[in-house]
């Protein structure tokens, strides 16, 4: 890795993007013990314990090997004046914009991929065996789902043309969303639904988790709704009351080597 570019993720990511995930994280922690959506099944311990064993196999992944992957990609990209936002005459202001946009549609189509390729499927559903849903379920993905997105997403930064610094700002913006709506938050409903014209929220994410097939093959959006509603998967219309998270399969907790060797065992029909 070229110094310029391992000094711009330190000093985007690092620096400044991993202390306001990492603040969203405890915020949003301290706020769905007081105010929670959902009622949790699993004593608290035991599940942070599990998924922050699980977490810690993955995070090296995504600040070792993802993130510079996608980085190098928009630089190569920016050195061979590569990419469809290189083709359009706009003003940096626009491009970085649409190339948020690009970037957050990338992951709509990545997350759907994983739920309809058997293979994918195999190590994500290491992150919806998780029978309770909160802030640490946001964190809770396979070291193998992690190596696989990198050729993908490193691809889909160079075919879009994105900026090195507008990868690493979406980066930041994907992790923080992603925790939000993992989290076990209860909003004001109307509050909820206004922000769902535009955001993805605890409730929407919370149908996504649902054991019930038709209602976890629906909301793949990570920050913009943008993407469910253009795609026709969005769902709004099932009462949290009403959810069981998790997989049908998995009705019971599962320790961390568990779910590390969950891919490489024959997935229920």
């Amino acid at each position: 890795m070229t110094g310029t570019i391992s000094q711009l993720i330190r000093n985007v990511y690092d620096l400044r993007g991993t202390p306001l995930i990492a603040l969203t994280i405890g915020v949003l922690f301290v706020l769905e013990k007081r105010y929670a959506l959902r009622r949790q099944q699993l004593p608290l311990l035991k599940r942070l314990s599990t998924n922050a064993a699980v977490v810690s196999t993955a995070m090296p992944v995504l600040r070792l090997a993802l993130i510079p992957a996608m980085v190098r990609a928009a630089r190569l990209g920016e050195q061979k004046r590569l990419g469809v936002l290189r083709l359009l005459p706009l003003p940096p202001a626009a491009t970085t914009l649409l190339a948020f946009l690009a970037l957050d549609w990338g992951n709509y189509l990545w997350h759907w991929a994983n739920h309809r390729w058997p293979l994918l499927w195999r190590f994500h559903q290491v992150h919806h065996a998780d029978l309770d849903m909160d802030v640490s379920t946001a964190l809770r993905f396979h070291i193998g789902e992690l190596l696989a997105s990198v050729p993908g997403k490193g691809a889909w930064v160079l075919l879009i043309g994105a900026s090195p610094r507008a990868t690493l700002l979406y980066e930041v913006a994907f992790e923080a969303a992603n925790c939000f709506h993992h989290s076990n938050l209860r909003l004001p409903e109307q509050t909820d639904r206004s922000l769902a014209r535009l955001f993805v929220t605890p409730r929407m994410h919370g149908i996504h988790h649902s054991v019930v097939e038709q209602e976890t093959n629906s909301n793949y959006s990570v920050i913009f709704t943008l993407w469910d509603r253009l795609h026709g998967s969005l769902r709004l219309d099932v009462p949290q009351e009403r959810i069981t998270i998790g997989l049908p399969y998995v009705r019971q907790h599962l320790s961390a080597p568990s779910l590390l060797s969950m891919p490489f065992s024959p997935t229920p029909q």
